[in-house]
């Protein structure tokens, strides 16, 4: 399995084809996508700051992690593949909902994604993979409202669709 390569889809989640993980970028072609959201036994989230040098978004803050599943790969083994491969956690997630969102980078890079709502517990001290990981933090929900409406240019794009759309309150 290629993890370069990301599966093309149209806004009911049929298969389409794949593609390389850039051109789609490059082409705004959507694809699928998923989100992953990890909460602790205080009810804080678990955020993580990108790697500085993603090639978008690049130390912005977002959901515990977040990915492209390989073509045949269900959401749920691509959501766990990648929380332990970006955070070094084991958990059980369970898909809680999905989204189409598009958004244009300053890079000319373009997101349009079919994002799965992932959902899991942890109380584990996560492992970051510093190639994809700058930091981590555990953050209450009423903190995290505060800050996303005070400070939304240190989010992601799609994090703030998240949140607009209730799947973390």
């Amino acid at each position: 399995m290629n993890r370069n390569i990301v599966v093309l889809v149209d806004d009911q989640d049929n298969r389409l084809g794949i593609m390389e993980k850039l051109e789609a970028h490059q082409k705004g072609l959507m694809h699928r996508a998923f989100s992953v959201l990890i909460y602790n036994s205080k009810n804080e989230l678990l955020l993580q700051q990108r790697a500085l040098d993603k090639y978008h978004s690049g130390g912005l803050w977002t959901n515990a992690t977040c990915s492209h599943p390989m073509d045949g790969e269900s959401i749920v083994e691509a959501g766990n593949r990648r929380l332990f491969e970006e955070m070094g956690l084991k958990t059980n997630l369970d898909v809680i909902g999905s989204f189409i969102y598009k958004a244009d980078f300053t890079n000319g890079l373009i997101e349009h994604e079919y994002d799965y709502v992932l959902k899991g517990f942890s109380d584990a001290i996560p492992q970051i993979n510093t190639d994809e990981v700058n930091a981590y933090r555990w953050i209450s929900l009423i903190d995290l409202q505060n800050e996303l409406e005070s400070s939304p240019e240190k989010f992601t794009f799609w994090f703030i669709e998240l949140v607009k759309r209730n799947f973390l309150f």
